[in-house]
């Protein structure tokens, strides 16, 4: 009996390549991308464009005259910005400016993850800004500066060595987020250089939201009323950031389009941008639901959100791939760390679902450790490919239709 394969990316940061899924020649086997899958990586061209038409804010290099010290605020290798690509740009700027070198730092907006190591920041931001600039990890339980309440209670302390910079740059990109349905924008601010007490307040507002019977207007793709939206937005104003830079990113892991400037009015232009971008129609009448990480492969977990619901009419089997070789992101708030050792919000993801017949893993870097979070009854966890296919032929011996999901940890679900 022959085969048929489909390719999905993996390991990004590290050594990119592609896993190839192979299948039984009986079996249907539908590929289920993201509207922008497909879309072209931007060019130097529109990158430049957009420096020189910022969103509702003048031009970097216009807010940079005259400032003393620059912090340029990046997200961290949980997620798919691709900053050594964008840094030269706005280097530019500062110079135009006439900001010297020795009047800039680089500082990574890890939030509540852990800490960086070189070859981390070499990948986010190359050789060159590594040998020519400070670049410092934020630290979530030190050195940071009260700057005040939100309106929604959350009392708000940041990183001390940025609020000492008269010039406050952010770098990230707006993709779908499990808790504030699109990430970018303020986040960058609030959890991304936050103190952990501001983090976990922070993170509460989803928690109320849902006790408070208003679970929909949180979660994936729910921006518009979201509390947590309100409040990155509200941090980043009471921080005083003074440019954001965000993209979007293609199904290759690619920036495709980019927008700029003042971060409020730079990040509805973006999620406006975003929506129909990574909405992905379901497949109907799957039997098995395969979702592949790459853009947040350390943060793989989140590829639930996309597989779970695609099972509920008819149930089924899902396969979740989670390859990462430096393993799954540290989380000092909701993570385990030890037996009866939790972040302080901790959670396990121990549901039971009925229609969902098999949880299969697709784990080469298995960590036991993360069995305590990712706690499904009766999870398979495997190291290979061929594995998983053993596990599901033995539900379905004569054929299966097989949804692929190319990367779970950007894609979000359209129903309509």
């Amino acid at each position: 009996m022959g085969t048929k394969a489909v390719a999905v990316h993996k390991q990004m940061w590290y050594e990119e390549g592609e896993l190839q899924l192979t299948f039984p020649e009986s079996w249907e086997v539908v590929p289920c991308l993201m509207n922008g899958h497909d879309a072209l990586q931007i060019t130097p061209e529109k990158i430049r464009a957009a420096f020189d038409n910022s969103i509702g804010s003048p031009k970097l290099r216009e807010l940079a005259r005259g400032k003393n010290e620059v912090a340029i605020i990046f997200d961290d290798i949980s997620r798919p910005t691709r900053v050594a690509d964008l840094v030269p740009y706005v280097l530019e700027e500062l110079e135009a400016a006439g900001i010297p070198d020795g009047a800039i730092r680089f500082i990574c907006a890890t939030g509540a993850h852990g800490a960086h190591t070189f070859q981390d920041f070499q990948k986010k931001l190359g050789k060159e800004i590594m040998d020519r600039f400070p670049v410092y990890n934020h630290n979530a339980y030190e050195n940071c500066t009260y700057v005040g309440e939100t309106s929604r209670g959350t009392k708000l302390s940041v990183n001390s060595e940025v609020m000492s910079c008269g010039l406050k740059i952010g770098i990230g990109s707006v993709i779908p987020h499990g808790q504030t349905g699109f990430g970018g924008g303020g986040k960058i601010i609030l959890p991304g250089i936050a103190s952990m007490d501001s983090i976990e307040a922070f993170h509460l507002l989803e928690i109320k939201a849902k006790e408070a019977g208003q679970g929909n207007i949180v979660g994936p793709g729910n921006y518009a009323e979201n509390p947590m939206v309100q409040d990155f937005n509200e941090a980043a104003k009471m921080v005083g950031l003074d440019f954001k830079i965000d993209t979007i990113i293609n199904g290759r892991g690619e920036p495709c389009a980019i927008f700029m400037g003042e971060p409020q009015t730079e990040y509805y232009k973006a999620v406006q941008f975003a929506v129909p971008h990574y909405a992905t129609k379901a497949v109907p009448g799957a039997d098995v639901v395969v979702v592949n990480s790459y853009s947040k492969g350390n943060e793989a977990i989140v590829g639930l959100l996309i597989g779970i619901p695609m099972l509920i009419g008819k149930g089924g089997d899902l396969v979740l791939i989670m390859d990462c070789p430096a393993g799954q992101v540290v989380h000092y708030l909701l993570g385990s760390f030890g037996k009866s050792r939790r972040g302080r919000l901790f959670s396990a993801v121990n549901f039971q679902l009925p229609w969902l017949k098999r949880f299969v893993v697709l784990s080469p870097q298995f960590e036991k450790s993360m069995t305590d979070w990712l706690a499904i009854p009766d999870t398979i966890w495997v190291k290979s490919w061929p594995e998983v296919m053993d596990i599901l032929k033995q539900d379905f011996p004569g054929g299966a239709k097989v949804a692929v999901i190319p990367d779970g940890t950007i894609q979000y679900l359209l129903w309509s």
